[in-house]
């Protein structure tokens, strides 16, 4: 099955071109990319609804750490001292979104492989001692004196140019076990031996699930996949059932209860933070398991305090917003196609895999649904990072539909 078939039923008619909501914000993204924003020239929907997530994440980060940064030595007891950092973090993130914007998607393709390559070195990099730093008993940071960097975020973004790069120089060899898969899947796999040697089991579960599915995608052999998935589902159980930290993990994902002091800690304060919020929350700023009681309440656990203080609403507000930002994905990947630009179509789709298996792990685990991970929610969770791999992902994202609007009206990107 080719690129075209498989990508559906996507290949329609490109849907015509949203308005934003006023002049007003055409004229704010055009200061912010540096480029002509007028209407009709950004996805209005992909825009609001990140720009939603990355406000909410602000306000939320803040309400989820003021009671540790005011109560830890390491923050000097300010309590804005997440707040700050995080504003930090997501100015830089727009700083280089909208430099990344200024770059054609032609040009990213050629850059795919150099930047996979940075990123495999990056990876190598952490491993090392004294260069990578070790926090909580894993090494998956390098420090920068303020801030630290984490490899494997950006290499999210990484695995996503070099999947779609590679899927379209191998189109004709899809079909193939030999020369469309086995190269990329031994690419994946080297990147998942250094993730895994940190270890970072949940950004492996991330990369390889964008790999994959742009495989997918792009056409390669349903058998072959159907194989794959079953592999993959297999080695996932070993490397779980072989390592006894992993073992426990799941023990304890499994009745948290039995161990609410030991291993099922974080997971059943995650629940009576749900179970506490009901319907509407307990009001913003008022959660009580963020009093200590709930580890990582302002990275991995962000969710939860949503959820105590706003309630079913929040939460439900929040799942909303990454459904829009993942169908806007699609369907700007899926007008890419339309218009014969299958290398951007898949970087699109590519991101909107990304985002979306990422938050819906990261909602899975807060909920008790899935194994506890070390995954944060994309856009919103505190950490330099991810809120950097996120604005350059979106980067990209309008830079595609921007190319595709123009080339829809006979411009040229």
């Amino acid at each position: 099955m080719s690129l075209r078939d498989r990508v559906g039923g996507f290949f329609v008619r490109p849907e015509p071109a949203l308005p934003m909501g006023s002049h007003a914000a055409h004229r704010a993204v055009g200061r912010l990319t540096g480029a002509p924003a007028t209407p009709r020239e950004l996805d209005p929907m992909l825009i609001w609804s990140a720009a939603a997530l990355l406000l909410f994440g602000v306000v939320m980060v803040f309400s989820s750490s003021i009671a540790t940064a005011e109560g830890n030595r390491f923050t000097h007891y300010q309590p804005a001292f997440f707040l700050v950092r995080h504003v930090v973090f997501l100015l830089i993130g727009l700083t280089a979104g909208a430099m990344v914007f200024q770059v054609p998607i032609a040009t990213l393709q050629k850059l795919a492989p150099t930047f996979f390559a940075v990123g495999v070195v990056l990876l190598l990099l952490v491993l090392i001692p004294h260069v990578g730093r070790d926090v909580n008993g894993a090494r998956r940071w390098i420090g920068f004196g303020f801030a630290n960097l984490q490899p494997s975020e950006l290499m999210k973004l990484g695995v996503a140019l070099y999947a779609a790069d590679y899927t379209v120089r191998k189109l004709g060899d899809m079909k193939s076990f030999r020369r469309g898969f086995l190269p990329l899947a031994a690419v994946v796999l080297c990147v998942g031996f250094l993730l895994l040697r940190e270890p970072d089991f949940g950004a492996f579960v991330v990369i390889t699930a964008i790999a994959f599915g742009i495989l997918f995608l792009g056409g390669i052999n349903a058998r072959i996949f159907g194989l794959l998935i079953a592999v993959a589902i297999i080695g996932f159980v070993l490397l779980i059932w072989l390592s006894p930290y992993r073992r426990e993990r799941i023990l304890g994902f499994m009745d948290p209860w039995q161990d609410a002091f030991g291993k099922g800690y974080q997971l059943s304060h995650a629940l009576i933070a749900f179970g506490r919020g009901e319907w509407f929350g307990v009001g913003l700023g008022a959660s009580v398991e963020k009093l200590f009681y709930l580890p990582e309440a302002h990275t991995d656990f962000l969710l939860a305090v949503i959820a105590e203080e706003l309630g079913f609403v929040g939460v439900m507000t929040v799942v909303a917003l990454f459904a829009i930002l993942v169908q806007r994905a699609f369907s700007i990947g899926r007008q890419a196609h339309t218009i014969e630009r299958h290398f951007a179509g898949l970087v699109a789709q590519g991101i909107g895999i990304w985002l979306g298996v990422q938050s819906f792990i990261n909602m899975g685990v807060n909920m008790g649904l899935l194994p506890t991970k070390g995954l944060t929610l994309p856009m919103m969770s505190f950490g330099g990072s991810g809120i950097l791999a996120n604005c350059l992902a979106l980067a990209v994202l309008l830079r595609i539909d921007w190319e595709n609007r123009q080339l829809t009206r006979g411009g040229r990107p």
